[in-house]
């Protein structure tokens, strides 16, 4: 049994909602984006959206989950969480807490809406927010943070968490289980760096977004560099001259001595990766994001083979589908960096799987962090990661656009993550910004600003 798992009867989920008709409240969260927050060369104006799913149950202990989208589709999100989460109604959080492994297995195995998956896309996103609210009110009910309950986690504990199936091949339960114990002893003294706010270094892509001006990416980077921030991401992908010239200021606005790292956002074929990253060879990046499609396993290992004597590294995973799809990235040794997205991934499970397989590989965990509640929900991964898994520091993305609708925004000090200690999974949305940004009922909607987006162009 699960640390702190709930007897059978109590804390049943139940079907009764405050928020909506709906048997679980499910509804869109639209915060609209200013000034090219979030641009990049695949998506030039998308809005932070996510699909938000709250688990209610018989006390009142509310667990909270979020999928982030960039805009349209997210109802397509949403209702793929509202079904999903039918399966959840009239569980007991100790039964579904006893083996989070067979309560994952059992929310991905209904035939029909398998069919339209499977353990990818749309249903998978609305996986994802449905088993990272599950996590939520379980970290509620022990009122610990998510890295905290799994790193109190034994190693087969830990492993209990996880499906095994389509990964068996690259790694077992056993082999995962010896290398979690391999960690066993040295853990104390990472928990002690998390305490001191040092087990998560950052880097910020917010001075990066393509749609900025020259002079408003160097003001950026000039105020980060202030604040203690020195590792940044740029977007390219755009045209090749203004690339260059953007990465060429950049370079020189952050110093050859301080880490950069590119994102080209899937835009490029593999011949075209190679042929424009061999233009940015003298500003020397640390990696090459998304260089090409994030299903092109091959593509992405001839990458970078080709970079690999400049010493360009190939990171992806935003994009990545499921523990299947970096399986095989592993295994075709096609990056250098491990991107696992919070919910692109099936909740922290799938991403469990994905870090025991990265450490196994010696790949390092990048996590991705893009928009409104991933880095909240990230900065658990990279923690449990560190203390638990890898034992190496994960290079954590920090994206800080709107926080201010979060209860529990995450915080950087001298580049670091502040350690989060809020029980749960630190994605509860303020009440007023449900009620201003709820799509399409929201207050927001209904104003002139709001009615002006939904009636303007289509971006």
């Amino acid at each position: 049994m699960a640390p702190g798992a709930l007897n059978s009867g109590d804390k049943g989920i139940t079907p009764d909602s405050p928020f909506s008709g709906s048997r679980l409240p499910v509804s869109d969260i639209k915060i609209v984006g200013f000034e090219s927050y979030g641009s990049d060369a695949m998506n030039p104006a998308g809005d932070y959206s996510a699909a938000h799913i709250r688990l209610l149950t018989n006390t009142d202990l509310t667990g909270h989950g979020i999928s982030f989208t960039i805009g349209r589709g997210n109802d397509l999100c949403t209702a793929a969480a509202r079904q999903i989460a039918e399966r959840l109604v009239g569980k007991t959080l100790g039964e579904l807490t006893e083996s989070m492994g067979k309560t994952w297995r059992y929310l991905v195995s209904d035939s029909q809406l398998r069919w339209v998956g499977p353990e990818k896309g749309v249903m998978h996103l609305g996986l994802s927010a449905c088993v990272n609210a599950l996590w939520d009110l379980w970290g509620r009910y022990l009122n610990k943070p998510i890295w905290q309950l799994v790193s109190e986690m034994t190693p087969e504990e830990f492993v209990a968490c996880i499906d095994f199936r389509y990964i068996l091949d690259a790694i077992t339960p056993e082999e995962a289980v010896a290398l979690l114990k391999t960690q066993e002893s040295t853990k104390g003294a990472r928990i002690q760096e998390a305490r001191k706010n040092r087990a998560v270094p950052a880097y910020t892509t917010q001075a990066g977004w393509l749609g900025f001006s020259d002079e408003r990416m160097v003001e950026l980077i000039k105020s980060n560099l202030a604040a203690g921030m020195d590792k940044f991401k740029l977007k390219v992908g755009g045209n090749l001259e203004d690339d260059k010239r953007r990465v060429k200021i950049a370079r020189e606005t952050i110093g050859y001595d301080r880490m950069l790292m590119l994102d080209a956002n899937q835009v490029w074929s593999v011949p075209e990766a190679i042929e424009y990253m061999n233009a940015f060879l003298e500003f020397k990046p640390l990696f090459i994001e998304e260089p090409t499609s994030p299903d092109d396993i091959l593509g992405h290992a001839a990458i970078r083979k080709a970079l690999k004597p400049h010493g360009i590294g190939v990171a992806t995973g935003e994009h990545c589908q499921n523990r299947v799809i970096f399986k095989q990235l592993l295994q075709a040794e096609a990056i250098d960096y491990c991107q696992v997205d919070a919910c692109r991934l099936g909740g922290v499970n799938e991403v469990m799987a994905v870090l025991l397989m990265a450490k196994k590989f010696n790949v390092p965990i990048v996590p991705h962090s893009g928009g409104i509640g991933l880095n909240e929900y990230t900065q658990h991964l990279a923690l449990l990661n560190y203390i638990c898994v890898s034992g190496e520091k994960s290079l954590l993305e920090h994206i800080n656009s709107f926080s201010e609708v979060l209860q529990h925004p995450v915080k950087t000090e001298s580049g670091y993550f502040v350690t989060p200690w809020e029980a749960g999974y630190s994605v509860e949305y303020k009440p007023e910004a449900i009620a201003a940004y709820s799509f399409p009922t929201g207050s927001f909607w209904n104003s002139e600003q709001g009615m002006a987006i939904q009636n303007g162009p289509k971006a």
